[in-house]
C-alpha cells in the first residue's frame, strides 16, 4: 500500500493505493471502508487516508457498510459475512456459503445482510435477531424504512417487506423479474427497483400502485435517491437518467439525461438538497452534474470533470465537501470540492 501527499491543484485530500480491487465504499464519520475483489476491506481514515484496520473475508467481498456511528462494519461476499468492531479491533467472520451481496445498517445497533435466499437481521455481538422467511430465489438488495422498523427485501419476482420479527412478509410488491438494484425514497413514499430486464419498477408504498419505466438499453443495476427523496438517479443506458418524484410522481414525464461516459459505473448523491450528484465511468472520468437543473427531457452538461487513470469501481460523499473515489488499479482518491452550493 501507498500514499500520495496531496495535489492542492487537483482538490486532492489524498491518494492511496491498496493491493486489492476496489468494488464498493463506504463512509460514516471519520472512517472509509473500501471493500476489494479478493476479500480484503481496508478501513481509512477519512482526513487523511491513513490505515486504521483491515478486515478479511474469504472468498472475496461484493459489499461494505459503515453503521452510523463508525464504530461497527459489515463487509459481504459470496461466501458469507464479517464483522469488524472498532472498540477492541475484532473481527468475526460468518461462512455460511450463501450468496451475501449487501448489508444495510438499521440503527447504530441493528443491520441486516443478505444471506442466500433470506435476510438475517443481527446485533453488533453478531447474534442473529430474527430472520425471514426463504424467499424464491437469492436476496440481491434490502432497505430499511421507516426509521428501522420496516426491511425491504428483493428478490425475483417481489419486494417483501417485513416487520421486527416476523419472518413473513407484511406487504408484498410483486414484479415478475429480477431486481439488480433497491432504492426506497427518504420520505417511504416509494419504492424502486433495477432490474435485469432493463427497467425501473416503482410501487407507490400507499396503495400498491405500480409503474414500470422500461426500454433502458442495459440493465438497470445502480439507483439512488437524493436526500429529499425527490429525484431519483438511475444507470441503464450510457445517460444517467434523473427521474422526478414531486407531486404524483414520475407518471407521463421524460427524465432528464446526463451523458458522460460511454459505461456508468458509480454515482452518488452530494449530502444536502442542492441536487448535486457524481458519476463515475469505464473510461476513468468523475462527471459533477447540477442534476436537478432544466426541464424533463434536457440533456444536461457536466459542472465539473475530475480524470482517473482506470475505470471507476465506486463512489461515495464523506460529508458535503468531501468525494471519495475508488478506481479498479487499486487507487482511492479523495476530492475536496467546493461549498455545497457550488460544484
Amino acid at each position: 500500500m501507498s500514499i500520495t501527499a496531496p495535489d492542492a491543484d487537483l482538490g486532492i485530500a489524498w491518494d492511496i493505493t491498496l493491493d486489492d480491487a476496489p468494488v464498493a465504499l463506504s463512509t460514516e464519520h471519520d472512517l472509509v471502508a473500501v471493500a476489494g475483489a479478493e476479500g480484503t476491506t481496508g478501513i481509512l481514515d477519512t482526513a487523511t487516508g491513513a490505515p486504521v484496520a483491515t478486515v478479511e473475508l474469504p472468498g472475496g467481498a461484493l459489499h461494505a457498510a459503515l453503521s452510523p456511528d463508525a464504530r461497527h462494519l459489515v463487509a459481504t461476499g459470496p461466501t458469507g459475512y464479517a464483522l469488524w468492531r472498532r472498540e477492541d479491533g475484532s473481527t468475526t467472520v460468518r461462512e455460511s456459503g450463501s450468496w451475501s451481496s449487501a448489508a444495510r445498517w438499521a440503527d447504530a445497533e441493528r443491520f441486516a445482510v443478505a444471506s442466500g435466499r433470506r435476510a438475517l437481521v443481527l446485533d453488533t455481538a453478531g447474534e442473529e435477531l430474527w430472520a425471514t422467511e426463504p424467499a424464491a430465489s437469492t436476496v440481491t438488495d434490502l432497505a430499511w424504512m421507516r426509521g428501522g422498523r420496516r426491511l425491504a427485501v428483493a428478490a425475483y419476482g417481489a419486494v417483501r417487506c417485513h416487520e421486527r420479527h416476523q419472518a413473513a412478509p407484511v406487504r408484498t410488491y410483486p414484479y415478475i423479474g429480477s431486481h439488480l438494484a433497491l432504492a426506497v425514497a427518504p420520505t417511504d413514499r416509494w419504492i424502486c427497483s433495477g432490474n435485469q430486464d432493463a427497467s425501473i419498477h416503482i410501487w407507490r408504498t400507499r396503495d400498491g400502485s405500480e409503474l414500470t419505466m422500461s426500454g433502458y438499453p442495459e440493465k438497470v443495476s445502480r439507483l439512488a435517491f437524493d436526500d429529499s427523496g425527490c429525484w431519483l438517479a438511475a444507470d441503464g443506458a450510457p445517460d444517467v437518467t434523473v427521474w422526478d418524484f414531486r407531486g404524483k410522481g414520475p407518471a407521463g414525464t421524460a427524465p432528464r439525461s446526463l451523458r458522460c461516459h460511454e459505461t456508468v459505473t458509480a454515482l452518488a448523491w452530494r449530502p444536502g438538497p442542492d441536487g448535486h450528484l457524481a458519476t463515475g465511468g469505464h473510461d476513468g472520468t468523475i462527471a459533477l452534474w447540477r442534476a436537478t437543473a432544466g426541464r424533463p427531457e434536457t440533456r444536461l452538461r457536466p459542472a465539473r470533470i475530475l480524470d482517473g487513470d482506470a475505470a471507476v469501481t465506486a463512489l461515495a460523499w464523506a460529508g458535503p465537501q468531501l468525494l471519495v473515489s475508488a478506481y479498479r488499479d487499486g487507487r482511492v482518491r479523495a476530492h475536496h470540492l467546493p461549498s455545497r452550493t457550488a460544484l
